[in-house]
């Protein structure tokens, strides 16, 4: 969104967001924040393709603003953040995210990440576990052997792809391309997340199997994680069943204040 269109986008809201962007090294990150001196900070990461505006309703959301500060960002290779440079790894892609974070930390963070988003914000609780109090998984991408390496996405690699196809797809083919491998060098840090976390998914998913909330049971411990899975729900439902997402929010919202007391 340009800023012309976030100014007509939130016209008639309460708040306006401020669009800011951050230089780490050579990658620009760019992200939308609703701050109003919370003790809380929710962050939005998007899926593939995608951009902070994915999760635009969110921060137009008076109630959630009343309660935390609300951030979304552009991934690597996404929106502003160096549009049509894939940055394949996680561990990149979290390293980028926390810096941004860690500049508006606040006493809870909460990050909410949907499809491909999902890895990325796993990824960022594993690496920065004193920086992440909670985990919102929707739809997430994570185990290894669900990620079929489709017959066209080694044709969307070659130069005469990445002149036709919108940038966009281009830097998404990219990062499904490597994902597996991604996923794997993942897979014996899932133990170290020991946070609060809520998995929510569709059984009539096509695009991310829902037996990925299977694979999350099998990595962590009942103590920390609960799933959801849901008849009749496809893969979209940051927009299709919002009310998903904003009642495991407030779940984890109930949790911090409750462990902050103890």
């Amino acid at each position: 969104m340009s800023g012309k269109e976030v100014e007509r986008e939130f016209e008639e809201e309460q708040m306006m967001p401020r669009i800011l962007s951050l230089d780490v090294g050579d990658q620009t990150m760019n992200y939308a924040l609703i701050e109003q001196d919370r003790d809380v900070l929710i962050v939005f990461i998007h899926g593939a393709p995608g951009s902070w505006s994915a999760f635009i309703d969110y921060l137009k959301n008076d109630d959630l603003a009343a309660r935390a500060n609300l951030m979304s960002v552009d991934r690597p290779g996404y929106g502003y953040s160096n549009f049509g440079e894939p940055v394949v790894s996680l561990c990149e892609q979290a390293y980028f995210i926390e810096e941004v974070v860690k500049k508006h930390s606040k006493d809870q963070i909460i990050l909410v990440g949907h499809s491909l988003g999902g890895p990325v914000a796993v990824k960022l609780a594993m690496d920065y576990p004193e920086l992440v109090d909670g985990l919102v998984l929707v739809a997430p991408s994570i185990d290894p052997e669900l990620e079929k390496q489709e017959w066209y996405r080694p044709l969307g690699r070659n130069w005469l792809a990445k002149a036709v196809i919108p940038r966009s797809l281009w830097v998404t083919n990219e990062e499904i391309y490597w994902l597996k491998g991604e996923l794997e060098k993942m897979l014996d840090d899932w133990s170290s997340i020991q946070i609060p976390t809520i998995v929510i998914h569709g059984e009539d998913d096509n695009l991310v199997p829902v037996e990925n909330s299977d694979f999350a049971q099998r990595m962590m411990s009942s103590e920390h994680l609960t799933v959801r899975t849901y008849p009749g729900v496809n893969h979209f439902i940051p927009w299709n069943k919002p009310e998903l997402i904003y009642e495991a929010i407030d779940e984890l919202l109930v949790t911090n204040t409750d462990t902050v007391s103890e």
